[in-house]
């Protein structure tokens, strides 16, 4: 018998607020996290705006030597996490720890550390690489390192579905509770990619915006979108068996109950134009949930302000929707947070759990210009309230990987 699985727990840190509270509250204000890059100089750069986080002082969540030995990537898993279990109250020594995984993705894994240690051999010779480096630089070791940070003994990994990452590493924690495997896991996404070498290569095969005015840089489904805008960050959330979670008297923020994926097996960078493939994702969730297009209230779509994402996730809504795309509300939060690559969907997954929890619509911020082929509902500029029963949350990565999570407002 298929298990129900809740959502009982949050964490993030961001570019628009390090915990849970500042981020919704600056999706309430339509907040934009994106800035002129402090991280290195830009001077010869075509791109000079990113969404990093502020005010971030890694001694504040750990101690000084341990945080020497951490990317930063996995510093952010860290301080999600610590969120994530203080917000679920869940106590390691009254459960089954064994019973108690996590799923922790990241897209690129420690490229800061990659950057510093190339550079390091380059100029002063291999013996004076870090023997820290590879546990650094890894991308597993964000969530062997919560792992060891929350206790949890069960099934624990790491996947890589480029910008999809998160939102499969949710959707395959949720399968693993349904499917009675665990009891309990914490999944999500980690992302610390605002270096050199990532803004030279995103900016060459000219992914990111070259814009220099921060509020017209990320601009899901506006006619001027030219690029997306690179975003660092860490969203967690920790699902649950509802039996397990009423047991221990844990507060339940939402249910999950679809999950859907696929590949669009066409190209390495670019989504096949119809949206096919990200109809199909789409589809599949709906599927797995039982339920119908017209049923979900509201879509956080991938939209990323490229031109070929934004309108190819426009025909694909159009496509997995039919009449039902007329009416449901879709809005890309990436205009406040930028894109957080591997991070994003559980950054964006947050977002869909505050919006059921708060009946508030977050808004696709710094929209102007119309393009007739993204002509759906994108909540411009301005939160809006809706009694939201169901929510998707979608995911599209290079490589064609396609994924979309639904979850539920919360009934006994």
């Amino acid at each position: 018998m298929e298990r129900r699985v809740v959502v009982t727990g949050l964490g993030c840190i961001t570019p628009i607020g390090n915990n849970v509270e500042e981020f919704w509250k600056g999706i309430e204000n339509s907040k934009c996290g994106i800035d002129e890059i402090t991280a290195f100089d830009t001077t010869d750069y075509k791109v000079h705006l990113a969404a990093e986080i502020k005010n971030f002082n890694p001694e504040d969540y750990m101690d000084k030597k341990e945080a020497k030995r951490m990317d930063r990537f996995i510093q952010l898993a860290i301080v999600a996490a610590k969120e994530t279990m203080t917000d679920s109250n869940l106590k390691v020594d009254e459960i089954d720890a064994t019973r108690f995984g996590l799923i922790i993705g990241s897209g690129i894994g420690g490229l800061i550390t990659i950057h510093e240690g190339c550079t390091i051999l380059n100029e002063k010779g291999p013996n004076r690489v870090s023997p820290f480096f590879i546990p650094m630089a890894i991308s597993n070791m964000a969530a062997g390192n919560v792992s060891i940070e929350v206790g949890a003994k069960g099934q624990t990994y790491s996947l890589t579905t480029a910008c999809a990452t998160a939102t499969d590493a949710i959707g395959e924690a949720f399968r693993m509770i349904r499917h009675g495997y665990q009891d309990i896991m914490m999944a999500g996404g980690t992302e610390a990619p605002i270096t050199p070498i990532s803004v030279a290569g995103f900016s060459n095969m000219k992914a990111l915006s070259t814009a220099t005015d921060k509020n017209r840089a990320s601009i899901p489904f506006d006619k001027e979108r030219n690029g997306f805008v690179m975003g660092e960050g860490s969203g967690l959330i920790l699902l649950e068996d509802l039996e397990h979670a009423k047991k221990r008297g844990a507060k339940i923020y939402a249910e999950i109950v679809g999950y859907g994926a696929s590949s669009d097996a066409y190209h390495i960078t670019s989504p096949l134009p119809d949206g096919e493939g990200g109809a199909r994702a789409m589809t599949n969730a709906m599927q797995d949930a039982k339920i119908k297009p017209e049923d979900i209230t509201y879509i956080n779509a991938h939209g990323t302000s490229t031109h070929l994402n934004d309108s190819g996730e426009t025909l694909a809504v159009k496509t997995a929707f039919g009449d039902a795309s007329k009416i449901v509300m879709m809005s890309s939060t990436k205009g406040n947070t930028g894109h957080l690559l591997g991070a994003a969907g559980g950054v964006e997954a947050i977002a869909c759990i505050k919006a059921i929890e708060k009946g508030l619509v977050p808004p696709t911020i710094n929209y102007q210009v119309p393009d007739e082929e993204c002509d759906l509902d994108i909540v411009p500029n301005m939160p809006r309230k809706a009694d939201i029963q169901y929510a998707m949350s979608n995911s599209l990565g290079f490589g064609g990987h396609n994924s979309s999570i639904i979850f539920k407002k919360y009934e006994a």
